[in-house]
């Protein structure tokens, strides 16, 4: 039964990107020929020359789910009624080279909307841009605030890609960067060029990014930290010492190191597989320290009738550790067709504390672009992941424990799992528009709830 239900996933992805690769090809040729006068991915330009950066993006998410059985739903559920939910995540991106090796970035961020139930009931939720806080609200907040500084190390450079978290177009081969402020780990560590960007690719938490890495930050997705990375010609190490949130989900940093903290670790290779075309892997370990609870306490101070339910915070303050394992695949297989493939593990006994309730994932897709069809802009994706979590966190959820994304009340176990595809369309300049559908079997881990259904709209604007 579980081959068969793979089999049609898979031919749910192929029918799905057919169709939308022939409603592309056939576009009038007046559309064509605009996308080949105007092929710029930015309202503005944004010369090489200069030494600062200035910049800005909004990317609005709407997504609906149509009503799904369940034969129960608890305080955390995903609801099994039909509801819709638009996020909208604007950022203005500052940088500037002190010197030539010395450059500094800040970025204001304004994340308004929601995501459907208020993100919850499901562990690889649909919107990554959804914070997990509805209450915050849209005030804008310092998202970025951090200096880089590159040591070269051989005299010998590459060409790089300039962007708002990079201004040197000429790297040495080998060289130190030290980053340190505030920053996002995602946006160095565990990041592929076909999965991990939710303004032009995929939206669901457990694609975008390793489901199973707990890295450290605050419910926006931000700590304060230091990044050490050693680059040489076919492959790479990074370290990042970062803040822990204090509770679970919590907005607020414990900036004492004895108390908690997190350590990762990232090892990449680039080895010459396939000839000229691109193939990445890389080899991910975190360590956290934190104020977490532990599930299987939890459980027995339950059954011991010391708390009414299963509470994962009832404990005296403790700082515990938690570790995890990631496995980051990148292969480009053409010009156009690309493919990754994540896998990620952590111990599973203490609390899912930073980023979303998975213990062990496993995700593959690959994207297309579409110079087939003159629409060399365009880019059609489809990927699968399935979610599971350990025989304690298990049991936890069965007895009616609540972590900050779950919660049915009970639990009938099963791998949530997930089938993502999308087409990104370039419509002029700077403006992007994507069609995207989503199928979540098991939402929660829970077989007596769903199947799901969640077609959704993205529009982006890159100025």
């Amino acid at each position: 039964m579980l081959q068969t239900n793979i089999y049609g996933r898979v031919a749910f992805v192929g029918v799905l990107c057919l169709f939308l690769w022939r409603a592309a090809f056939a576009q009038t040729e007046s559309a064509n020929n605009a996308s080949q006068r105007d092929s710029t991915k930015t309202f503005f330009e944004h010369p090489d020359t200069t030494r600062y950066w200035l910049s800005g993006q909004d990317n609005i998410i709407w997504q609906l789910h149509p009503a799904f059985p369940a034969a129960y739903s608890g305080p955390n559920s995903l609801q099994n009624k039909t509801e819709s939910a638009t996020s909208n995540v604007a950022t203005l991106y500052l940088g500037y080279s002190l010197l030539s090796k010395t450059e500094v970035f800040l970025d204001v961020e304004s994340a308004s909307g929601g995501g459907l139930s208020d993100a919850l009931g499901l562990a690889g939720f649909v919107n990554v841009d959804v914070v997990r806080n509805p209450e915050l609200g849209a005030k804008p907040y310092l998202a970025r605030a951090m200096i880089r500084q590159i040591i070269p190390l051989s005299s010998e450079l590459v060409e790089a890609e300039r962007g708002p978290l990079a201004l040197t177009t000429r790297l040495p081969v080998r060289r130190l960067e030290l980053r340190a402020g505030k920053l996002s780990l995602p946006d160095f560590l565990d990041a592929n060029a076909v999965g991990s960007d939710s303004h032009y690719q995929f939206m669901n938490w457990t694609v975008v990014n390793n489901g199973a890495y707990d890295y450290a930050a605050d419910t926006h997705g931000y700590t304060y930290g230091v990044l050490v990375e050693y680059d040489d010609r076919h492959w790479a190490f990074r370290f990042a010492e970062a803040l822990m949130p204090k509770v679970a989900n919590g907005l607020d940093l414990q900036w004492n190191l004895r108390k908690a903290r997190g350590e990762n670790f990232e090892l990449e290779f680039h080895p010459s597989i396939a000839g000229k075309r691109n193939t990445a892997v890389r080899l991910l370990s975190y360590i956290n320290h934190a104020n977490m609870g532990v599930y299987r306490q939890a459980v027995s101070n339950f059954l011991d009738r010391i708390t009414p339910r299963p509470e994962i915070a009832a404990h005296r303050f403790r700082t515990a550790v938690k570790y995890g394992f990631g496995v980051n695949l990148e292969q480009q297989f053409s010009d156009n067709l690309r493919g990754f493939a994540r896998w990620g593990w952590n111990e599973g006994q203490h609390e899912s504390f930073a980023y979303t309730e998975v213990d062990e994932t496993f995700a593959a897709g690959a994207d297309f672009r579409g110079q087939r069809w003159e629409r060399k802009l365009d880019k059609i994706g489809g990927a699968l992941v399935t979610n599971g979590i350990s025989s304690d966190h298990k049991q936890y959820l069965a007895l009616g424990g609540r972590g900050f994304l779950l919660g049915d009340g009970s639990l009938s176990y099963g791998r949530e799992d997930i089938v993502e595809t999308y087409y990104d369309a370039h419509v002029w300049r700077g403006l992007f528009a994507a069609l995207d559908l989503q199928h979540i079997d098991n939402p929660g881990y829970n077989r007596v709830r769903g199947p799901v259904w969640v077609p959704g709209i993205r529009f982006h604007l890159e100025f």
